[in-house]
């Protein structure tokens, strides 16, 4: 069964644009590269991810991403606690969708965080730091936790956005 830890090792995977190895992605994500071993062997368990070419298996990990992750990784925004920007208060999301300036926006809860905002669980508890270093990182977080916590209108956005941002990276990949 895929876990939201493996969904963020994946993520680092797709932010990811260079040669790496289980401790080098380990890491850039802040976590023990036995988190990244296991993670792997159980994506490639569910075919999101391919041994042989060392990458995420694209089509599979969208159909996973916009149909299943918020089922899989559920998330509720909760208390209001300082924190690190996520979902669409993070970017791309927070150019794609325009907030009433109401409502707090979705944060990590984190110690050193500079917002304050509705705590979400990130998909691991090193996301807040390894964001802050790997900004392509955030990136990729911010689409899956919209897509774990959004309304429709914010997860259809997060879904177009992750779409297009997967057939770049498969265009990059045959060229």
């Amino acid at each position: 069964m895929v876990k939201g830890s493996d969904v963020y090792v994946l993520g680092g995977l797709l932010a990811h644009d260079e040669a790496w190895s289980y401790r080098s992605l380990a890491e850039r994500l802040h976590v023990p590269h036995p988190v990244v071993q296991r993670a792997l062997e159980r994506a490639k368990g569910a075919d999101l991810y391919s041994v042989d070419s060392r990458e995420v298996h694209l089509p599979h990990f969208e159909e996973f991403a916009l149909h299943a992750l918020r089922f899989v990784a559920t998330a509720r925004l909760g208390a209001l606690t300082p924190g690190v920007p996520a979902a669409w208060a993070a970017e791309p999301m927070a150019s794609a969708i325009r907030s009433s300036g109401g409502e707090p926006p979705p944060v990590w809860p984190y110690a050193h965080g500079r917002v304050r905002g509705q705590a979400i669980e990130p998909l691991h508890s090193a996301a807040p730091e390894a964001a802050e270093d790997w900004p392509e990182l955030g990136e990729v977080l911010a689409l899956l936790d919209s897509l774990r916590a959004g309304d429709a209108r914010v997860r259809q956005v997060a879904g177009d956005l992750l779409s297009r941002m997967l057939r770049d990276r498969s265009a990059v990949a045959s060229r």
